[in-house]
């Protein structure tokens, strides 16, 4: 199965009594009716922005569209810029694109946070392992 091209995202549901485990965003899981009815739009236009390259759902061996939570949201990203900002297909596009850049660079950022955090640690242990407390020398007893 193809899964989607956008960026891996996890959420973690926690309801007040006790811990849900992780759902992945991006697991295809709606069929192309369902996930047109979510969205409000007709299934023939989720096929035209596939066709365009705005949204790639997976596909099952058969070949049927499978669209994740992740998916959804892009369509419905879409549905605001394309009625309430008026944009065409050419400037959802570029949006799009934009978006998937800022989330590429935001992970490579969070990766690189992460790694120097580390870097900080390991620095802070190997000094405490090396640093000798100095100890001025002692004068001499006086013998009275």
């Amino acid at each position: 199965m193809r899964t989607s091209g956008h960026a891996h995202r996890w959420i973690q549901a926690q309801p007040d009594s006790g811990r849900w485990p992780e759902v992945s965003l991006d697991r295809p899981r709606y069929m192309i009716s369902v996930a047109a009815d979510l969205v409000g739009m007709h299934p023939q236009t989720l096929r035209l922005y596939e066709n365009k390259g705005l949204v790639r759902p997976a596909r099952t061996p058969g070949g049927t569209r499978l669209y994740s939570d992740a998916d959804v949201d892009r369509l419905r990203l879409i549905q605001r810029l394309t009625t309430e900002l008026g944009l065409n297909h050419a400037g959802v596009e570029h949006v799009l694109r934009l978006e998937d850049e800022l989330r590429r660079v935001r992970s490579r950022m969070e990766r690189l946070e992460r790694e120097l955090r580390e870097e900080i640690r390991s620095t802070h242990r190997q000094y405490r392992r090396e640093v000798v407390v100095y100890r001025p020398p002692q004068p001499p007893a006086t013998r009275s």
